[in-house]
C-alpha cells in the first residue's frame, strides 16, 4: 500500500472520463503502445496519450470506449508523441493492463468523485 495521503491531496488528482475516438499504433515506442485521441468533452477537449495497453486491446476495439485519465498532469514527450494525458489501467497478473473504466455511460469530462 502506498504512503497515506489526505483527502485534499486526491482532490488535487484531475481525474475524468473520456471516450477514445481514434486509436492507432505506435511503433516508434520503446514498449509496445497505442497512439490514442481522447474526447475529455468540451471543457477539456481532445487530449492525446500513448497507453502501453497493446496485450487485451486491439486499436479497432479501443474505438468509441470510455476510459478514465488523469488530465492535470504536465504532458510527456515519448520520442516524438507528446502525451497529455495519463490513461489509467491496472496490471493483470501477466502485467498486462486492463483499462480503467465506468460501468454506466457518463457524459466526457465528468471528473472522478
Amino acid at each position: 500500500m502506498a504512503e497515506e495521503i489526505s483527502y485534499a491531496d486526491f482532490e488535487r488528482v484531475d481525474i475524468r472520463v473520456g471516450t477514445i475516438i481514434e486509436a492507432s499504433p505506435f511503433p516508434e515506442a520503446r514498449k509496445p503502445a497505442f497512439k490514442l485521441l481522447i474526447d475529455f468533452g468540451p471543457d477539456i477537449g481532445i487530449k492525446k496519450s500513448s497507453a502501453q495497453i497493446t496485450v487485451h486491446y486491439t486499436t479497432e476495439n479501443l474505438i468509441g470506449r470510455q476510459v478514465l485519465g488523469v488530465v492535470n498532469f504536465p504532458p510527456r514527450q515519448i520520442g516524438s508523441f507528446r502525451s497529455e494525458v495519463l490513461t489509467l489501467g491496472f496490471e493483470d497478473e501477466n502485467g498486462a493492463i486492463v483499462l480503467a473504466a465506468v460501468e454506466q455511460p457518463v457524459p466526457n469530462g465528468r471528473r472522478m468523485m
